[in-house]
């Protein structure tokens, strides 16, 4: 199966959470409104400067994506 790279997710347990769901590495899943980010990779201390890198721009392009689909919604 493939996946899209993002995928929005909510939960009623959540009423306030915008979730959304990175499946390429690093995945992730980060909660848009407090910025909580939940890693569903191991990084060890080589991966660090990667990982740092590389999650302020999977950070941006999530929060991008979110608004690309909210904005499709209201046209």
């Amino acid at each position: 199966m493939t996946l899209p790279k993002f995928i929005l997710g909510d939960n009623t347990e959540y009423p306030n959470a915008i979730f959304v769901i990175h499946t390429e590495f690093p995945r992730f899943i980060i909660n848009l409104e407090d910025d909580d980010v939940e890693w569903f990779e191991d990084f060890d201390v080589e991966d660090q400067k990667e990982l740092e890198n590389e999650t302020e721009n999977a950070i941006k392009l999530a929060t991008e994506f979110y608004d690309n689909e909210v904005a499709k919604y209201e046209d």
